[in-house]
């Protein structure tokens, strides 16, 4: 929990200054200041720590005029830091805020919180548990905030919160049923309104991709609905953010190999769960948008009556798509989630999705891959956001040369490309069926981890809240 003081109390200490010749202000013993000054010293720029006795500790960090790779550093120095705190197992840390702007501020608070994430729901040994006790308690000292700053911080982080839970879930516990109460639950938490459509609905509306990946489920599928719409909203036409829902992916028919592949596939909703934090910040902070939010979700099996290869699927505007590869089931529900989002007249869709092998092989963990048809000015503003979040968009070619690869000889196309642009094929798949501007965000990489990386922890990262959030909530 952030929380706002103006009186300093003798526990875990981090005093944030813009320059080492602050450090003769701070209440340190002169030891401790030579000591501060000689680590710091001829240095131009840097985010820097040092840890004295009594786990007090003094970051420098000094900023540039365009500081977001540097503020990047001070998440990273504050995810040191809590780290150094979870092996002393404290409970609260105060941080003393030097600075004359509440961005350094703000990015070493989301490298401490972001760190300080556990999923123990299914740990039940005592001494493991001791183990990750986490910090309960961030106390901050400054002129530079206000109780509401902290508290809108807070819920962003808590959005991210939601999705790595949502992510970490296994599917034993969120099926597709349960991922929709999720939301409902959180919808209520924070203000957006929820609606959900049951496998009934979904038949009627004809949504033939969702219904085809979940032929193989004894699960049901669902629809979920999430609209957060103002009254002092700024656009007159909706964002539309679209998340994948496949809440658990063994392939289907064209099953996965297990071994490195198969056992993370509870995190192929990652998209969904992105969908879901970036509503919760946005809802529980008011900011004046019309938003909308959908999840198709479902989970793709191989039982006795699941889609094959070589079947011919009719979507829900009608198209029909030769099924190549039951793997490829991401775009499938997606797909239906477009053609339904048309009737929002949207000013903008994103689609966030862990859609493809190829994107996590081209960029690895670092990035998400962007492609899509808005215009280029859209396109700068969201990589912006992703620079100032540090989610950062690689934006790759939409040609329409890339269309001729989804071909097919017996449908209006089919649902692979080939082996080489997969990532972009399934963007192009996923473009037949817009009529709006339109932005696919392939989150492969970065959305499931294999290990820790500075604050991002192993397994769900909750990667595209922060993103959209900026993007909608912060550079409107």
């Amino acid at each position: 929990m952030l929380k706002l003081t103006g009186k300093e109390r003798e526990i875990s200490t981090i005093y944030l200054i813009s320059k080492a010749g602050d450090i003769g202000q701070l209440p340190l013993t002169p030891e401790e200041k030579r000591f501060c000054l000689g680590r710091f010293e001829q240095k131009e720029k840097y985010a820097e720590v040092a840890h004295l006795p009594n786990w007090i500790y003094v970051v420098v960090f000094v900023q540039e005029e365009d500081s977001r790779e540097d503020l990047e550093s001070l998440r990273r120095s504050g995810s040191a830091v809590n780290n150094q705190l979870q092996c002393r197992q404290a409970d609260e840390v105060q941080i003393v805020d030097y600075h004359t702007d509440s961005a350094p501020l703000r990015a070493l608070l989301e490298g401490l919180i972001l760190s300080n994430y556990r999923f123990d729901k299914y740990l039940t040994r005592e001494d493991i548990l001791k183990k990750n006790k986490m910090l309960t308690s961030y106390t901050v000292i400054s002129k530079n905030v206000m109780p509401a700053d902290l508290e809108a911080w807070q819920n962003i982080l808590d959005g991210v919160y939601y999705a790595r839970d949502l992510v970490n879930e296994p599917v034993s516990f969120l099926n597709a049923v349960q991922l929709s109460k999720e939301i409902e639950r959180l919808g209520k938490a924070s203000g957006f309104t929820v609606e959900v459509l049951h496998k009934p609905k979904i038949e009627s509306l004809r949504m033939g991709g969702l219904l085809a990946v979940n032929r193989g489920s004894i699960d049901p599928p669902t629809f979920s609905i999430l609209e957060w719409n103002p009254v002092d909203a700024v656009n007159k036409d909706p964002y539309v953010i679209i998340g994948k829902g496949v809440v658990f992916d063994t392939g289907g028919l064209s099953l996965k190999p297990t071994k490195d592949s198969m056992d993370t596939m509870k995190s192929d909703m990652g998209g969904g769960a992105a969908v879901v934090g970036s509503m919760y910040a946005i809802a529980k902070n008011k900011i004046p948008v019309h938003v909308i939010g959908l999840v198709p979700a479902t989970d793709n099996r191989p039982d006795g009556n699941a889609y094959t290869p070589g079947d011919v699927i009719t979507m829900m505007d009608g198209s029909t798509v030769e099924v190549l590869n039951t793997d490829a089931e991401g775009r499938m529900i997606l797909a239906d989630a477009l053609t339904y989002a048309k009737r929002y007249n949207p000013e903008l869709i994103i689609e966030l999705s862990t859609l493809t092998g190829a994107a996590a092989m081209a960029i690895g963990p670092y990035g998400i891959v962007g492609m899509g048809n808005a215009p280029d000015a859209i396109f700068e503003r969201l990589i912006g956001s992703g620079e100032n979040v540090w989610e950062r968009v690689v934006r790759f070619p939409f040609w329409k040369e890339y269309e001729e690869m989804l071909r097919s000889d017996i449908a209006d196309l089919k649902n692979i490309g080939g082996s080489e642009g997969g990532a972009i094929t399934a963007g192009k798949f996923l473009e037949h069926f817009t009529e709006y501007p339109y932005i696919h965000l392939d989150i492969a990489g970065p959305a499931f981890l294999q290990k820790a990386e500075h604050y991002n922890p192993k397994g769900g990262t909750g990667v595209g809240v922060r993103l959209l959030y900026h993007f909608i909530g912060e550079s409107i």
